[in-house]
């Protein structure tokens, strides 16, 4: 029963926790793990399953409670239009009427707690399914706090910030010795939101299904197509996992592409560096009325956030299964715009390229460096 936990468990290491969340996996380098290649079976005639994960992977994080940091930077927003029936409304003067101006403010630092969880649900050798959650808080502190005249958007991220809620699972399949497929999903409310959720019609939906092998105890990779907020607006996109330990155990890959990768180097199974890049995003819908007193609830408005974060990361053992992560890097913002909603529907853009109208406002951000530090609670 144990070892059919420690599988559950292990699930989250080939995957990197959830295909499109936080990262983080796997295990100790002197493990031996040809004992999960009989995992389960009472005679040599059954059929033999491929296990979700491979060796020298990082740990697969449980639980975790952590704190991030980015630095100063400006912030630069165009006016927001008013749109009525897909079309800007205009004033009296036949112009497009503005909501708010656009304005020029400088963020000396954006903060917030990130925490998470999994838990196994089923863990047998022909199917693991696993369930998550995780809350992150964004706090942005200006120079100069906004004021009434300021831009709505200032004003708005000034006094509520952004959060997302969600609720994820993920189920691997071994389809034999080494086949299988992996589906992850997830429903994030995410917006300026506080004490008082925003309806449940404003969540957003993400999925990826893979089809891969592990054709040793060393490799696994696989093709498949996910559907994400990660680039801050809906898109579909073709994604390739990709997990490696070398002959030593010193040296690996964790590869999820497009939404993150990463170099591994193995000082001791208790110690582990990383160097690579994260794409963080999601579609925050601006729900929370600012002290001006206009409505943006009205105005079906969302904010398109996608980000690259380039860094290291260092995950070290504190005591047992608490282990430490400690990262650093810089924030590249890919896209931080406000797009309306038309008749509550999303606009599909694939990128840009299948639509000509413009967002409501489109922003600049400067990229600041960051930090992140958060506690685990890792899998045996």
């Amino acid at each position: 029963m144990m070892r059919r936990r420690i599988w559950a468990l292990a699930l989250a290491s080939s995957i990197g926790g959830t295909l499109w969340a936080q990262s983080d996996s796997s295990s100790a380098a002197e493990d031996d793990f040809s004992q999960y290649d009989n995992l389960g079976f009472v005679d040599a005639g059954a059929k033999r399953f491929c296990s979700p994960k491979i060796e020298g992977l990082s740990p697969a994080k449980l639980i975790s409670l952590g704190y991030d940091y980015q630095g100063a930077y400006n912030l630069s927003a165009s006016n927001i239009f008013k749109v009525e029936d897909g079309t800007y409304a205009l004033d009296p003067n036949g112009q497009p009427m503005v909501v708010s101006r656009g304005s020029q403010a400088k963020v000396n630092a954006t903060y917030g707690v990130r925490a998470g969880f999994n838990i196994p649900v089923i863990s047998k050798t022909n199917l693991v399914w696993q369930m998550g959650a995780n809350y992150w808080n964004t706090q942005y502190a200006y120079d100069e706090p906004p004021t009434t005249e300021s831009n709505l958007l200032h004003q708005t991220l000034s006094e509520h910030g952004l959060r997302t809620t969600g609720v994820n699972t993920t189920v691997f399949k071994p389809l034999d010795r080494k086949n299988f497929l992996l589906f992850q999903g997830s429903a994030d409310l995410s917006g300026t939101y506080g004490i008082e959720f925003m309806p449940a019609q404003y969540l957003r939906y993400s999925a990826a299904l893979i089809y891969g092998r592990r054709p040793t105890e060393k490799k696994q990779w696989g093709l498949g197509l996910a559907r994400t907020y990660r680039v801050g607006e809906i898109n579909y996109i073709p994604v390739v996992l990709y997990n490696s330990t070398d002959a030593l155990n010193k040296w690996g890959a964790e590869v999820l592409f497009p939404a993150r990768a990463h170099v591994r180097r193995t000082i001791n199974p208790r110690n582990m560096i990383f160097a690579g890049y994260e794409l963080e995003g999601q579609s925050y819908r601006l729900w929370r009325d600012p002290a001006s007193g206009v409505d943006l609830r009205n105005e079906d408005l969302e904010i398109r956030r996608g980000e690259a974060r380039f860094r290291m990361v260092y995950e070290f053992s504190l005591k047992d299964f608490i282990w430490l992560s400690v990262q650093a890097g810089y924030r590249f913002q890919y896209r931080f715009d406000v797009d309306r909603l038309v008749d509550g529907v999303e606009i599909y853009r694939a990128f840009g390229l299948l639509r000509d109208d413009s967002y409501a406002q489109t922003n600049v951000l400067g990229n600041p460096l960051y930090f992140n530090v958060s506690l685990n609670l890792v899998s045996p």
